[in-house]
């Protein structure tokens, strides 16, 4: 009978040693610097994905970056042992609730997934895929989440993994609600102004600051969360100019005055243009509605004219187009008439340089990026994933501003933890 304890008491501190060592391999010995998520471009359908590995057993699972999205949201089709429903009332489905949706502007579909008497007890909440413009009904869950960690002190361990949270966040959604992300796309990773989107989870997990910094790019992009080391670096290292964030539910809006091409003011139709713009990942290029779109092609034609450019026949999706063969090129891109965006004051612009201003569409053709969006568009201009592509973003939401700059290539970001060697 002692022999019989003894071997139970070994065998339990066994189970125990190796759970613990699986918790080590997961988990740093201290606190990350930050974590990082590697955004790529997905050359079809010019959405930015990133991986995430959840559930238990972990899974990969490939997510479209929704800037403005107000949670996680995936296809929940694999079970995880560790996965476990929200229920109605809860702390957590109460902090899911505020703002998450606008049922007044989404088209809603029922899924035939749903039994009503088996949901009765169930948190729900609305996932909704930003470029079909759809959404629905779906279960609001928590589960093990795990991401890559940045770790300043040393280049070993700017790979490493850490446990996000074994009580994460997200919502399950059903497969229709998948039409029109990339191949291979599972759900959406929402980085909006919301109690539980990514960048809160991340904030709370971190006990940091409520910030993050994106970086998109044609081939390697990120999105670093951090706890305020390594930030306070990379913003003294470039220089930034800064915007206040407006109001808008979970979205992210800057105020915009008026554009310039090549130093002239634009103006502007009052009842087309509305100071309030929108940054999305989603919109692939610059959307404006359209008698904005008509005043601002007709302005840069003639900037272009003046630059001795020669039109060509457009390319759709594009309505203005140019001759690139003579087009001289430089780090900014070619040769073109400078867009800016006058923010909150004259001495505040975003300028748009040929590098995110033009698309090359051939060997002899070059296209000006930005679309004409309708005249439904709900908001004047939305500026597009190209339009911020190998901009440093730092969205400060505890201080409601966002910082920008142009000065760098993202593809070569490199910080003081050595991230291309990381990629």
């Amino acid at each position: 009978m002692a022999a019989s304890l003894h071997f139970f008491h070994l065998l339990l501190l066994i189970s125990f040693f190796l759970c613990n060592l699986n918790l080590s391999q997961a988990k740093p010995s201290h606190p990350p610097n930050g974590l990082i998520f590697h955004v790529t471009k997905d050359v079809s359908t010019l959405q930015y994905m990133t991986t995430i590995h959840h559930g238990t057993p972990l899974v990969p699972t490939k997510l479209v970056v929704d800037l403005g999205g107000p949670f996680l949201w995936l296809n929940c089709g694999s079970s995880s042992s560790s996965s476990r429903l929200i229920s109605q009332g809860s702390i957590q489905c109460l902090a899911a609730k505020p703002k998450t949706h606008d049922q007044g502007s989404k088209n809603y579909l029922s899924s035939n997934d749903h039994n009503k008497k088996n949901k009765k007890n169930k948190c729900h909440v609305f996932p909704e895929n930003s470029i079909t413009q759809m959404a629905t009904q779906g279960d609001l869950v928590q589960d093990i989440m795990v991401v890559q960690v940045i770790d300043g002190s040393s280049k070993t361990e700017s790979g490493s993994i850490t446990t996000l949270d074994s009580n994460f966040l997200f919502s399950c959604a059903p497969m229709f609600l998948l039409n029109g992300l990339a191949s291979g796309a599972r759900g959406m990773l929402g980085l909006g102004r919301t109690q539980i989107s990514m960048t809160s989870q991340i904030s709370t997990k971190l006990s940091s600051k409520l910030q993050f910094m994106l970086c998109l790019s044609s081939s390697n992009g990120v999105i670093l969360h951090n706890n305020g080391h390594f930030g306070s670096e990379i913003s003294n290292s470039l220089a930034y100019t800064y915007t206040p964030l407006l109001t808008n539910q979970h979205e992210y809006f800057i105020n915009l005055k008026y554009i310039k091409i090549s130093g002239k003011r634009l103006s502007l139709n009052k009842e087309g243009f509305r100071e309030g713009i929108k940054l999305s990942t989603t919109v692939p290029y610059t959307t404006m509605e359209s008698s904005v779109y008509m005043t601002f092609t007709r302005a840069y034609e003639q900037a272009a004219m003046a630059m001795n450019m020669t039109r060509v026949a457009p390319v759709a999706p594009f309505g203005l187009c140019f001759s690139s063969e003579q087009a001289e090129g430089r780090g900014d891109g070619p040769k073109v008439p400078v867009i800016d965006l006058v923010l909150q004051s004259e001495m505040v612009k975003w300028r748009i340089h040929g590098r995110n201003s033009m698309v090359q569409v051939s060997n002899q053709v070059m296209c000006l990026g930005f679309l004409d969006g309708g005249s439904d568009l709900k908001t004047s201009i939305v500026i597009g994933g190209y339009q911020l592509e190998d901009t440093l973003l730092h969205f400060d939401l505890s201080a409601s501003v966002l910082g920008f700059s142009s000065q760098t290539s993202c593809s070569d970001l490199r910080l003081d933890f050595a991230l291309k060697d990381s990629l």
